[in-house]
């Protein structure tokens, strides 16, 4: 509780810890004291001076002190950074995946891209707490598996958090990818401090995380937040969980691509009507958002369709979940993350039920593209420091 509370604030002191935790001032003293000693938290020679009263040491995490390695799986593409104790990216690498690639060789590559950060980082081994593997659902938490993600045909029961830790001899932490996104956000985004938000993340697909009271909730099967497919249309496409008009079926990558694809072809003019005509592949996800942030008429056409999609169900959560925050994140919307805070925005402002008691805030994730795997790290550093309720409620 006395990390989290250092960790949490941009410089704080012993008084204000005492106050905000209820734990004695001699228990918070012995506390710093040890986390000091063991080099975790330094005092930074700066005062701080409450309610007239005599000036107090600042507190400060120690950024040094500790590192953590996080992996991103994407179906497409695995990321790996290793961040320090604020959460800082100190390395990031990159590497394409092909579809169809065995599990065993996709391992293989998470745990090369982890001795490629370290080597960069120059960070020793002894500081490194673990790897979080940050992957896509649905997963078994309890025994460590991908079990049947719908855009991986070959990783059904996949025992990736063992093989993982095998490959790289360091305990392994194993989430939802939009999960750990959250947890990110959690600790050093646009979520630190706030008690309650939502996290939609955009990558390959559409995801969801939930910190409710500080802490992450995750459900009954550990699979909570599956926002991507909440139905949208009920009479629009099938999407491949078996519902009809799902989020993610709309906004993903491939569905905006077609969606642009079928315009350009029927005839519409824009930025992007003459690279179609000379490739149509050349007119791809990237070039969408890019053409889109550029004012493009046709490509702001179809974000803004696909904002005002994510817009109805950001007022879903707000009415199901009365968070005090939504942050939205990841590649799937980079460069047109201000269109989509836009289109949230006005949604929370004029549609859910508690907007006369108070407005639901909403912000573009500060951590970007790379929200993901810089959560993936943090799992491990919230698993290790942050106070989780279960274990206050299981003694």
């Amino acid at each position: 509780m006395v990390l989290d509370q250092i960790q949490l604030a941009d410089g704080i002191s012993r008084v204000e810890i005492a106050e905000r935790t209820g734990l004695t001032p001699q228990t918070v003293s012995g506390i710093v004291r040890r986390l000091i000693d063991e080099g975790m938290v330094r005092e930074d020679g700066a005062s701080r001076v409450l309610n007239g009263g005599k000036p107090r040491t600042t507190l400060r995490l120690n950024p040094d002190a500790r590192a953590a390695i996080g992996v991103h799986f994407d179906p497409v593409k695995l990321t790996c950074t290793v961040v320090d104790l604020m959460g800082r990216p100190l390395a990031v690498r990159r590497r394409p995946v092909a579809p169809g690639t065995d599990p065993a060789d996709v391992v293989a590559a998470m745990a090369a891209l982890v001795g490629e950060v370290l080597t960069e980082s120059r960070v020793p081994a002894e500081r490194v707490l673990g790897v979080g593997l940050a992957a896509p659902g649905p997963l078994d938490q309890n025994l460590g598996l991908i079990v049947a993600p719908p855009q991986l045909a070959n990783w059904t029961r996949v025992p990736v958090q063992r093989m993982l830790a095998e490959a790289t001899g360091l305990p392994v932490t194993l989430d939802n990818d939009a999960t750990a996104a959250a947890v990110g956000e959690r600790w050093s985004g646009a979520g630190k401090g706030v008690a309650h938000f939502a996290y939609l993340f955009f990558g390959t697909g559409v995801g969801g995380g939930l910190i409710l009271n500080h802490q992450v909730y995750r459900g009954g099967s550990l699979n909570a937040g599956e926002f991507g497919h909440s139905t949208v249309l009920a009479d629009g496409p099938e999407c491949y969980c078996g519902n009809h008009g799902c989020l993610e079926s709309l906004v993903n990558p491939s569905a905006l691509v077609a969606q642009v694809h079928e315009r350009l072809a029927a005839g519409r003019a824009g930025a992007l009507s003459g690279p179609y005509g000379i490739d149509p592949a050349s007119v791809d996800h990237a070039a969408i958002l890019l053409a889109a942030a550029q004012g493009d008429p046709l490509a702001v056409e179809v974000v803004d369709e696909a904002a005002r999609h994510v817009a109805s169900i950001a007022v879903s959560v707000a009415n199901f979940v009365d968070v005090d925050l939504i942050v939205l994140g990841g590649h799937g919307i980079e460069h047109v993350e201000d269109r989509f805070v836009a289109a949230v925005a006005a949604a929370l402002s004029t549609r859910p039920l508690s907007r006369h008691v108070r407005v639901v805030d909403v912000a573009a994730s500060p951590l970007g593209a790379d929200a993901a795997v810089i959560g993936a790290a943090t799992l491990v550093l919230h698993t290790t420091y942050s106070p989780q309720l279960s274990d206050f409620l299981s003694h």
